[in-house]
């Protein structure tokens, strides 16, 4: 969840290792700091807070190499202390992850004389190479027998002032790339970092160490032996990182949905027909041996894993779970060869879903698809199918484009599977492909409805709760509206089946609750309706969704605001739009910050 950057290059790097930085806040940081090699000595500068008091803290810093850091508290506090870099001697030392053995080692390193100033896991790897030194002065070798020693999830970049011009980085779990520029090489958490130097990036493997210079670059993989990795031109552009005209980022995201969801669709062009090889060239016969699936995933992508769970099995007529990712691998599960495992991440190194991933392969199921954003991800490395939604960057920790390719991509999962499986006419295959074509105008409709919802958010920001409800396959619509919510309001929210109102919930009804339902016209409104009676009768105040064609009309404590159209089964893609504006015009009237909300990151990174 922390960001790295480092450089060895020709000229002055500090400019680029802050700058890498600063796009890496997104992924939520609570310190920053930077190591360079000085004249003399290693020279670091740390900071609590922004980057931008980083910045100012290394003015007429120089230096051809280093390394930098933004920091999310995992052991110990947020403070200067505990910030990266940590030094030992000679080095300096980044990390992400966390180091399961590190009290084990902590204590072998104090025995040896070595100082702890920190209460950091990190400092542990500090020492460790300082001391590993002693008997090999090599830092290349130093870190491999190092990082032998390590165990839990990590990406390290280390200097030293005696090898002055190289950085030597490693990886295991957490994700690190490579830069190769003209002038230098690079290394980063993530490929926005570093877009500012060079668009040509190495991916490297788990186990895999590199070896940074100015013109030179070595790897070396877990057993030591001299590798290549491959150099891929990435697609991201600077400018798609760029704020542009918008406030925050959530509120970009929130507005590129139709040109997301567009290109997401792209493939299906004026095609009236699924192919199975939009989801890997072995689509057709793996899910053709398909008898059940399992939904893998976390937090938002959880969410579009329960709404899937519906078109699957009410078009595909295919049995489907959904499991919380950290909880499915630490349970006792009875493996199925022939269930499909479909895991879902925005950023593909989601450590839970990762994990969960390989416990599912490692039980015998090897018929695993991955739906990412991120195509050089490790999950979707390690998945025998794949499908790369194009949401482009998102920045934003509170999901939003992310969420809705991710659902156009199970839409058209729900397809294939329901085709490969003889249980799609063509006359519904068509009606659903022209939906989806469709759907970046029918999302740009809904965008039009801000000043309303703008205004909805004016009413119920002061607001301490709010209930959610939704029924069906607008159920996990429901749940992401609340989490939306919670993310970045931080006003508690809570979603439920509005048919559950009268098992509890019910009970928290009063004039002071907000009640935001979501209610498209489709055959359980009628129930919906008796549901939204309920709340009425107690006083509640409702904040109704609904369809252009719906019978329900607005009167005194009920809020109706209209979506222009019913759109069916995808439905759920258009009513979360709405609840994605009114949160984040609630954090608006709040004050929070809602691109950065407090102990939250973009990228869960470790468990």
């Amino acid at each position: 969840m922390c960001g790295i950057v480092a450089a060895a290059a020709s000229s002055n790097i500090v400019s680029v290792l802050i700058e890498g930085l600063k796009k890496l806040e997104y992924r939520g940081y609570d310190s920053a700091g930077l190591a360079v090699i000085g004249s003399q000595q290693i020279e670091r500068v740390r900071s609590v807070g922004r980057v931008a008091e980083l910045e100012k803290g290394a003015a007429g810093t120089q230096s051809s190499t280093g390394i930098a850091h933004t920091r999310w508290a995992t052991h110990g506090a947020p403070c200067e202390r505990n910030a990266h870099p940590h030094v030992s001697g000679h080095i300096a030392v980044v990390h992400n992850g966390i180091i399961e053995n590190h009290e084990a080692l902590r204590t072998e390193l104090s025995a040896q004389g070595y100082i702890f100033t920190s209460d950091t896991d990190t400092e542990s790897i500090a020492h460790l190479i300082e001391s590993v030194q002693k008997t090999e002065p090599d830092l290349f070798k130093a870190v491999q027998q190092a990082t032998r020693r390590l165990i839990g999830a990590y990406a390290i970049a280390v200097i030293d002032q005696r090898h002055p011009g190289k950085v030597i980085v490693a990886r295991e779990g957490s994700p690190l790339l490579l830069g190769v520029g003209e002038a230098g090489h690079y290394a980063a958490s993530d490929a926005s970092a570093l877009l500012q130097v060079t668009r040509n990036m190495v991916y490297l493997e788990n186990g895999d160490i590199a070896e940074l210079g100015a013109n030179t670059l070595r790897i070396a993989d877990a057993a030591g032996q001299a590798v290549e990795r491959p150099v891929h031109v990435s697609e991201l552009s600077a400018a798609a990182v760029e704020l542009g005209e918008y406030q925050h980022y959530m509120q970009k995201e929130i507005f590129e949905q139709p040109q997301a969801l567009g290109n997401t669709l792209e493939m299906i062009g004026g095609s009236k027909s699924s192919q199975p090889g939009i989801f890997g060239a072995d689509a057709a016969s793996i899910l053709a041996d398909v008898d059940s699936i399992l939904i893998l995933a976390c937090g938002t992508s959880s969410h579009a894993g329960l709404t899937a769970r519906y078109w699957l099995e009410a078009i595909a007529g295919v049995p489907c779970n959904v499991e919380i990712a950290s909880e499915y691998r630490y349970r006792v599960s009875v493996p199925n060869p022939r269930q499909l495992i479909v895991v879902i991440s925005q950023s593909g190194e989601t450590a839970d879903t990762l994990a969960a991933l390989q416990h599912a392969k490692a039980k015998g199921q090897a018929k695993t698809l991955a739906i990412c954003n991120v195509p050089e991800s490790a999950i979707v490395r390690e998945s025998a199918l794949r499908f790369i939604t194009r949401a482009g960057p998102e920045i934003g920790v509170a999901s939003t484009k992310a969420f809705t390719t991710q659902l156009a991509a199970l839409f058209l999962l729900t397809l294939v599977v329901a085709k490969v499986k003889g249980r799609l006419s063509e006359a519904d295959e068509a009606s659903y492909q022209e939906q989806l074509r469709h759907l970046p105008v029918a999302v740009n409709k809904v965008l039009a409805l801000e000043p309303a919802i703008k205004a909805w958010a004016q009413r119920f920001a002061n607001k301490s709760d709010a209930l959610f409800l939704g029924r069906g396959r607008h159920y996990p619509i429901a749940l992401e509206g609340a989490l939306k919510l919670k993310e970045i309001s931080y006003i508690h929210a809570e979603a439920y089946p509005a048919g559950e109102l009268k098992h509890g919930p019910l009970a928290l009804v009063d004039a002071n609750m907000p009640v935001i339902t979501v209610a498209p016209n489709d055959e359980l409104l009628e129930k919906l309706k008796s549901n939204l009676q309920e709340v009425r009768a107690r006083g509640g105040e409702l904040y109704v969704f609904a369809d252009g064609d719906s019978e329900i009309e607005g009167s005194e404590g009920v809020n109706i605001i209209k979506l222009p159209e019913h759109y069916g089964q995808l439905s759920p893609i258009l009513h979360v739009i709405p609840l994605q504006l009114l949160s984040y015009h609630a954090a608006l009237v709040k004050g929070t910050d809602v691109d950065k909300p407090r102990n939250l990151a973009k990228s869960v990174t470790v468990e």
